[in-house]
């Protein structure tokens, strides 16, 4: 199928080469031209595993190029998605839809008439209602069908959520859109369950999902502040409640809050829309609120393992991207972090597998930018960990307890065993485990049975998201 995808951000390119890599001939099309002559020339904007070789590999079978004229490019396409930026507006908190809109009006009257139009934006509901309104004025009065179709894409895993999905959500109204949407993803292998809705359901789910997913972090941060203070720990109780098939063991991993370009963004937005339909999302703006929260907390959680104050004090960063495998810093916890560490009179040293480029943009000389880990880590009074890179995991703790002018780790992703450092001679802070963290057995049920668990924090299962991630 000839396939037009407008926007070449996260989402776009993502769609783009994976609707190539399954078969379709696909234009991507972006209005900065510098960035699509770079694409052109196999130049990768973003790092995503898989992405660059799936691009690499599209390109030279001819599968897929890059534009920066719209019309032309829709000329014969058979769909073209939309999947351009939808940030917060700054002065109310409302999405902002201006470049959906703008797409839509780009090309909508060189769209072939039996063609459909994919959002794959995340947009608020009646979103899609005004679309073909618009894309109608501009075709005088011929219409254009308008599908929702959401994408659920996990930074740093997007590639293989695109090629085995959970589930795709398609919202239409026509039956001759919802065979289009049919011939798109038949590809796909195995074939993913299609889940059809109408449109305006469909453009609720992205947000309903993603503030579900949100509320599950904010509680287990919650629950981790509480078992610090009642000397529990938090990975037990954690391990016990995702047992329950109800709850899942999954975003149970708590942490210094939920970062990304999705989670936030879409609570406020799903907020937001409660607000102008007088449905009030109570639950939803309560999460925002705990996830503001923990941020605030970070700073003082620093201090207090440096004895109250970071000033004059050599603190190393272990991670400024808000999950691995992604260089993505949008609304990642380590920026307040940082700011505030800055504003405190820390000395900060940085280390991140792929952030340093956006990191060096900005803080630039403020912060020292370190080429590894054991060197962001040299006469530093205390290491914080941000992000659960596996490469942090395996580092030389022999080398890094030498490296330091003190032996202090702020974990706040509970990577470590406290047992191993506090065996090392460090002094260990983590995230809602007791003194005894590691060292009680776990009683749990299993098919009847009574019997004991060790739990092993070193061993923690590594979480994808909160990504979340979404976008």
């Amino acid at each position: 199928m000839k396939l037009v995808v407008v926007g070449t951000g996260y989402v776009g390119l993502v769609t783009g080469a994976c609707l190539a890599d399954i078969g379709h001939d696909v234009t991507c099309v972006d209005c900065d031209a510098r960035k699509v002559e770079a694409l052109n020339r196999g130049e990768v904007p973003i790092f995503e595993p898989s992405l660059e070789s799936i691009i690499k590999r599209s390109s030279a079978a001819g599968r897929l190029s890059f534009s920066d004229d719209a019309q032309t490019a829709v000329g014969e396409a058979e769909a073209a998605f939309i999947a351009v930026g939808t940030p917060s507006r700054d002065y109310d908190g409302h999405t902002d839809r201006n470049f959906v809109f703008a797409a839509a009006r780009g090309m909508a009257s060189a769209l072939p008439a039996d063609a459909v139009v994919v959002v794959k934006s995340t947009v608020p509901v009646g979103t899609g209602d005004e679309l073909e309104v618009i894309i109608a004025e501009a075709r005088d009065g011929s219409r254009i069908p308008v599908v929702s179709n959401p994408e659920f894409l996990r930074a740093g895993s997007a590639v293989k959520d695109f090629m085995e999905p959970d589930r795709i959500v398609i919202g239409a109204d026509s039956t001759r859109a919802r065979d289009i949407m049919r011939r798109i993803y038949e590809p796909l292998r195995p074939r993913p369950p299609l889940v059809f809705t109408a449109r305006r359901s469909s453009e609720l789910i992205k947000y309903g999902a993603n503030a579900l997913l949100a509320a599950k972090v904010a509680f287990i941060n919650e629950m981790a502040e509480l078992c610090e203070r009642t000397d529990a720990d938090v990975q037990e109780v954690a391990h016990a409640i995702g047992l329950d098939h109800r709850i899942g063991p999954r975003f149970l991993q708590p942490g210094p809050g939920f970062g990304g370009s999705c989670f936030r963004k879409d609570a406020m937005a799903l907020v937001k829309m409660g607000e102008d339909y007088d449905a009030a999302m109570r639950i939803t703006e309560a999460v925002v609120t705990s996830n503001e929260c923990r941020k605030r907390m970070l700073l003082r959680k620093v201090a207090s393992a440096l004895g109250g104050t970071v000033r004059n004090r050599t603190v190393a960063v272990w991670g400024v991207t808000f999950k691995p495998d992604t260089d993505d810093l949008r609304e990642s916890p380590a920026i307040p972090l940082i700011a505030a560490l800055l504003d405190a009179g820390a000395k900060v040293r940085l280390y991140d597998p792929k952030g340093l480029e956006a990191a060096r943009a900005l803080w630039h000389d403020r912060v020292h930018v370190a080429p590894d880990a054991c060197s962001a880590a040299r006469g530093a009074d205390a290491v914080v960990v941000m992000t659960e890179w596996d490469e942090f995991r395996r580092v030389n703790l022999h080398r890094l307890r030498g490296a330091m002018a003190k032996p202090t780790i702020v974990d706040m992703r509970n990577l470590f065993s406290p047992d191993d450092l506090v065996k090392l001679g460090f002094a260990y802070h983590s995230i809602g485990r007791s003194s005894r963290a590691g060292q009680r057995p776990l009683e749990s049920h299993a098919n009847g049975h009574d019997h004991f668990q060790r739990v092993k924090p070193s061993r923690k299962p590594k979480e994808p998201a909160a990504t979340i991630a979404v976008t």
